[in-house]
């Protein structure tokens, strides 16, 4: 078996959002996980359609694999650099503000 995966860094969404899209899309094939991210009203699937799309030209371009039998055979969301941003508040203090960031990744593989 031969994986493929692609890999996008440094996304200004944070992973615990972007895994809830993740899941849907795990062990399905590429054409039913495409057709869940166009449809899945979420500012994750716009970027994870994205890597997917990626991962699916490597595995034709670069490996040589058919694009009929290929599915998603995983995907995760890690933690990426956290922004820190701070907004004042009441009597000169100030809160923090963590912008998180992902690093996404899609494994494709090919179905026997």
């Amino acid at each position: 078996m031969m994986e493929v995966k692609a890999t996008a860094k440094t996304l200004r969404i944070p992973p615990r959002k972007a895994r809830l899209v993740i899941d849907l899309i795990r062990g399905k094939d590429i054409e039913e996980a495409a057709a869940i991210l166009k449809f899945t009203p979420n500012a994750a699937a716009t970027s994870i359609a994205k890597v997917l799309k990626s991962a699916i030209a490597n595995a034709v371009n670069n490996h040589g694999l058919d694009e009929e039998k290929l599915y998603v055979k995983a995907c995760y969301a890690n933690e990426g650099v956290t922004l820190k941003r701070f907004m004042p508040r009441a009597k000169g203090s100030a809160s923090a503000i963590h912008k998180r960031t992902s690093h996404i990744t899609v494994v494709v593989d090919e179905r026997n």
